[in-house]
């Protein structure tokens, strides 16, 4: 794998430390590293030998696949959960296979479409979050022991850096604050970091189609695009195993690179394992009055489908042999001789198609949302090596002047080097809102307005004076909005107080707000459209002593206190706080 190191400058720390990145995806996972001595230019290293694979050196990438047994403890996983011996033993002893965990973290916006099958249950005592805590504690222990057997002097090098370990955690475009807390909980539960405000800071997030950003000018592939840049946008569609992250890009200057989002990235459950489903699907309705239709049977026939026909189809006019038996195997009547299973050309295109219509779409939309700027596709991920998807894209994206172009490295599992890239290179300097970001304030009744009278049992009046109504949004960061990482979001508030006691829990809901269309009146609480994104808290009780009562229409006492509300959205991780001025307290 060619591998650059664009503008990277030497690391500045004071003394040997590590990055590690963690790449859990839906079906496979890797992870990379770099080290960072004093004054040298980090170069990343890869994870290529893991537990279970050792025939097969150089794989960076295991699947993502733990076994429990009955009390709940995680035995194997990765390459060793798949070993014909441990599933042997795990039939014995009755244990727990749990796969595909990832989904479970998902955004409660993003809906999952399973076809009709259903997620693998969890064992009882555990968690979607400790499951992946598991899986982080094992990727980081292959890691280590890597490192160790790699490295001259490896013990050594290990010693003087696990003290000093940053992460970086990747996940789809669609995961937002919520998912980067559950995932941090992960980190603590897998004994990655303590928890503690400084253990939780070693944890950093990327999205993975930034990472795969990052992966590509790792790996050359924006060479020509640097080497003639000009206001032309490109994609990075990321096709993983469960979503397609699809993210849009122009290069801004290139000494040092600076790159900037031009366009909202999308994220779509369209990855191959719905591919798998809806052939899973198929072949159940298909095989269910032969002897060949049990669960067990048709988990193996699919399992071969993912190995062969999913990886090599290409077009509806060739028919495909399913190998999954012996000679023996026979059936004429469902299309079954010699252990083949014969299966139209268009049957398995039916498979495909929903994910690249999907891609289609969500690659035009980006084109529309970046001004036209978008006139390039890169595909990557593991499911980019697809020559049905591939050949697809090229074919559907060509009558709107896009060409589509698939690297000829090894960029399948190459999330994990661009996360690292994306902690030492930084190359992405400003990114596109996909949202509304705001909060509640209190709107002034208007009698004549027929929406506040209907919520007029709400009504209520502050102790200044004024009739108020609650819910009320106020858009602080307006979706489509270009944010570099230096901009502060930031608006002004007030509140009265009856009570200063409350100022020691003072505590404000930020809210997203992802519907359709201009901004909101109102905040619609337990709809889809509105969902709460973080509680900013701070304790303003400093602000006591300065502040002078007043007394309201009604004899009430009663305090304002006048504050800001600053968002910062600039880096992969939403921030947001409270801003007050001491001697600002009315």
């Amino acid at each position: 794998m060619k591998q650059t190191a664009v503008g990277r400058k030497p690391y500045t720390g004071l003394k040997k430390a590590i990055v590690i990145a963690l790449d859990v995806g839906t079906t496979f996972s890797g992870a990379s590293y770099a080290l960072l001595n004093p004054q040298e230019i980090p170069k990343i290293y890869e994870v290529t030998s893991f537990p279970g694979q050792e025939h097969r050196a150089g794989n960076p990438k295991i699947p993502s696949v733990l076994w429990y047994d009955r009390h709940g403890d995680p035995v194997k996983a990765g390459a060793e959960a798949e070993e014909p011996s441990n599933i042997n033993t795990a039939e014995e002893q009755g244990w727990i296979k749990v796969e595909l965990f990832k989904l479970r973290l998902r955004p409660k916006s993003m809906k999952l479409d399973m076809n009709g099958m259903k997620l693998p249950h969890l064992p009882k005592s555990k968690s979607a979050v400790e499951v992946f805590g598991d899986f982080l504690k094992y990727l980081l222990r292959c890691t280590r022991s890597f490192i160790i057997e790699t490295h001259a002097s490896g013990q050594s090098v290990w010693a003087a850096v696990e003290n000093d370990i940053e992460f970086v955690l990747t996940h789809p475009n669609g995961w937002e604050g919520a998912q980067q807390s559950k995932m941090r909980k992960a980190a603590i539960y897998g004994g990655l970091v303590p928890n503690t405000d400084e253990g939780k800071a070693k944890v950093r997030f990327v999205t993975e189609g930034e990472a795969s950003l990052h992966a590509c000018v790792l790996n050359g592939l924006t060479d020509d695009v640097i080497a003639n840049p000009s206001q032309h946008g490109f994609v990075v569609a990321d096709a993983g195993g469960g979503t397609l992250d699809i993210s849009s890009y122009a290069i801004k200057g290139t000494s040092p690179l600076l790159i900037e989002e031009i366009a909202p990235p999308d994220c779509l459950f369209s990855g191959s394992v719905f591919v798998s489903r809806r052939a899973r699907r198929f072949l159940e309705e298909k095989l269910k009055d032969s002897r060949y239709g049990a669960p067990a049977v048709l988990e193996h026939i699919t399992k071969r489908f993912d190995e062969t026909t999913k990886r090599l189809f290409r077009s509806r006019d060739e028919d495909q042999y399913l190998v999954f038996g012996s000679p023996m195997d026979k059936d004429p009547a469902f299309g079954i001789r010699n252990g083949k299973l014969k299966l139209t050309g268009n049957e398995v295109a039916e498979f495909f198609e929903p994910s690249i219509e999907a891609a289609v779409h969500s690659i035009r939309n980006q084109i529309v949302l970046s001004g036209g700027m978008v006139k390039s596709v890169w595909l990557v991920g593991g499911f980019a090596s697809s020559p049905c998807l591939f050949t697809q894209l090229q074919e559907r994206l060509e009558p709107d002047g896009i060409v589509v172009s698939r690297p000829d490295g090894q960029t399948s599992k190459a999330v994990a080097n661009g996360a690292i890239g994306f902690y030492c290179d930084h190359h992405v300097g400003a990114r596109i809102a996909k949202h509304m970001y705001g909060v509640e304030f209190l709107r002034e009744f208007d009698p004549n307005d027929p929406e506040h009278n209907e919520r007029q049992s709400r009504l209520f009046q502050l102790p200044s004076g004024p009739k108020l109504l609650p819910d009320a949004f106020d858009c602080i960061l307006a979706r489509n909005s270009r944010v570099k990482e230096s901009t502060t979001f930031s608006r002004k508030y007030c509140t009265e107080l009856t009570s200063l006691s409350t100022l020691s829990v003072f505590e404000i809901e930020v809210w997203c707000y992802r519907g359709p269309g201009e901004q909101p009146k109102w905040i619609l609480r337990g709809q889809d459209d509105f969902s709460t994104l973080c509680f900013v808290r701070a304790d303003l009780s400093p602000l006591t002593a300065s502040a002078n009562a007043m007394t309201g229409p009604g004899g009430k006492k009663y305090w304002t206190i006048v504050f800001s509300i600053e968002i910062h959205f600039g880096l992969t991780e939403f921030k947001a706080r409270i801003k007050w001025n001491h001697d600002v307290c009315i």
